[in-house]
């Protein structure tokens, strides 16, 4: 019984043993980032420059070991080259084939023509004398048509709280926290105060980070239960009405008077005040987005599905809030973001243009599993905010859920998803470390350690120039970073 014992354990332990071989080579087990994103062994251990290529261009591939040296004596390297898309009208690809490559003080070279827009990938094995193989790593590199290769992938949220209204954590802290968690744009967004976002701008104004920090504010008007963003708006929304709320009723009547006919079960008040929230974030040169349609803090949704319908139909808002930022709890309940996708997609099938962020909704930075994991990306020319708003306008944003920590999940137009879902494995867990060290200090800083300023002026610009790296030139290799004067 014993030996069988002993044999049973021993079974299990080379089980497992090979298991957490075979997961750590896939980098299953690398450590998470808080934002539960997780940096690939091949990029630790190689730079691949550049990694963002255009398409229809030939272009030359550096691979950099960074440790160890290459070509080894008596040892041969083969190439494996797979478009992943397939798309090979003019390089004749069929299948995956193995082809003859030669390292030269540590560096692996390919010049090829990268056809249309998609991921490549690219295998390296080492081939010892007695015919024994070894995987060098497996590499990957997108092209983009020219329209998305000219932009940058900027991740932010705009949907958060403080201790200025029902947050745990004071302003500043929920900012560096933020750009812990690796984001490029944040506005906190409390209930009912602008005058909170415009506090922790202020905090910061002058300290040398690239987390760029706008205002905003969740706006609820009065008899009105529909949740509205305002992100960037240069005024607050609260403030039209929280003295006074005789112009916000004579004008909310003037738009329900020329409504006309409403579909049965939507509220005339609720729809002409929810028009009139919308028009006067955008008069103040703001984002308007419509928050969670499918929260349901008890037993029934927020606001009623036909006022929800209406609302979509009409088009009213700037952008919809596709993820919210629910736990793991609460999304086994009732899978709000699901059903949100579910309303998003109907709306795009029948032809309507509907821009969607993604947020999370966070009420504090330590005690939940959604802060930093909950996001959008926005393809823009730079994270100022006149280029994020028309860029989620535009329909060149995604909204990325990552529950509890697990599996990171873009959601909107197709073409930006498969570009994003690489951005999520092969760029944005490096872009992330990157901010962890600055936003830790941004953190300090607003608990009042004015001595970080030095440190975060040597960290400053450090993304661009990561991104400068990995994007190619136009002219067909990586972009060469000048130094800054």
């Amino acid at each position: 019984m014993k030996r069988k014992t002993a044999f049973s354990l021993m079974l299990l332990l080379i089980l497992m043993n090979g298991l957490g071989f075979l997961a750590s080579g896939q980098g299953l087990f690398t450590p998470a980032l808080p934002s539960g994103l997780k940096v690939y062994p091949a990029d630790r251990y190689f730079e691949v420059l550049p990694r963002i290529v255009l398409a229809d261009t030939e272009t030359t591939i550096r691979i950099i070991s960074r440790y160890e040296i290459f070509p080894i004596p008596d040892c041969t390297y083969r190439l494996t080259y797979t478009p992943v898309g397939r798309y090979a009208v003019k390089s004749g690809w069929v299948k995956a084939a193995a082809e003859p490559i030669v390292p030269r003080n540590n560096v692996f070279e390919i010049k090829m023509l990268f056809e249309s827009e998609q991921e490549h990938i690219f295998r390296i094995e080492e081939v010892k004398a007695d015919g024994k193989a070894r995987e060098v790593g497996t590499f990957h590199i997108y092209s983009l048509k020219p329209d998305l290769f000219a932009l940058r992938p900027y991740k932010g949220d705009i949907h958060m709280h403080s201790y200025r209204s029902d947050g745990l954590e004071a302003p500043g802290y929920v900012i560096g926290a933020g750009r812990r968690a690796g984001l490029d744009f944040m506005a906190l967004t409390d209930h009912y105060n602008y005058a909170a976002s415009l506090e922790v701008i202020e905090l910061f104004r002058n300290l040398p980070v690239d987390l760029k920090i706008f205002p905003g504010e969740e706006v609820h008007p009065p008899d009105n239960p529909v949740h509205f963003v305002s992100f960037g708006a240069r005024e607050g929304i609260t403030e039209l009405y929280r003295a006074d709320q005789t112009v916000y009723r004579q004008e909310v009547q003037s738009i329900m008077n020329k409504l006309g006919n409403l579909p049965p079960g939507v509220d005339r008040f609720q729809y002409a005040s929810s028009i009139w929230t919308f028009e006067k974030i955008r008069e103040r040169d703001g984002l308007g987005i419509f928050a969670h349609p499918y929260w349901q803090p008890g037993n029934a949704n927020y606001i009623s599905y036909a006022l929800v319908d209406h609302i979509f139909e009409t088009g009213i808002f700037d952008a919809l809030e596709l993820v919210s930022g629910f736990d793991w709890q609460a999304l086994q309940e009732v899978d709000v973001n699901n059903l949100q996708l579910a309303k998003y997609l109907e709306a795009k099938a029948k032809g309507q243009k509907i821009p969607v962020v993604g947020i999370s909704d966070s009420h504090t930075c330590e005690q939940s599993d959604m802060f930093g994991r909950y996001y959008t990306i926005c393809f823009a020319p730079s994270a100022e905010l006149p280029e994020l708003i028309k860029a989620i306008k535009d329909e060149r944003s995604v909204a990325v859920e990552t529950v509890a920590g697990h599996l990171p999940r873009p959601f909107g137009p197709f073409r930006l998803v498969a570009f994003t879902h690489f951005l999520l494995r092969y760029v944005l867990p490096l872009h992330d470390e990157m901010c962890f060290e600055e936003g830790r200090l941004m953190v300090d800083y607003a608990g009042g350690n004015k001595g970080v300023v030095e440190e975060l002026k040597l960290l400053q610009g450090q993304v661009k120039k990561y991104y400068d790296r990995i994007w190619a030139n136009p002219t067909g290799g990586a972009a060469t970073v000048r130094p800054e004067k």
